[in-house]
């Protein structure tokens, strides 16, 4: 398996944890709403998902290339997630 391989299918597996973790936002939100002042709770989701998808992608990247990644890199990590964001909003909005 290749580099790009292994990051895509790490992206993949955080993707896939964030979302089955939605409705546990929704929850924190809705308890602690009171000091958070979340708006929009979907879009405010969307972000953390996004956040952490792109954070753990780079995160492991650097771990893979043992270094920090180029901003070629983190550019290739933000493309992986991309594709997957009609797939994320579909989940969180739909």
């Amino acid at each position: 398996m290749s580099a790009e391989e292994q990051l895509q299918g790490m992206v993949d597996q955080t993707i896939d944890m964030a979302l089955m973790n939605v409705e546990a936002y929704y929850k924190e939100i809705e308890a602690s709403n009171e000091i958070l002042k979340i708006e929009n709770p979907k879009e405010f989701v969307f972000g953390l998902i996004m956040g952490q998808i792109l954070g753990l992608g780079v995160a492991a990247l650097a771990q893979m290339k043992g270094g920090n990644p180029t901003p070629q890199d983190q550019m290739q990590v933000r493309d992986m997630a991309y594709k997957r964001v009609p797939q994320i909003r579909e989940r969180i909005f739909g």
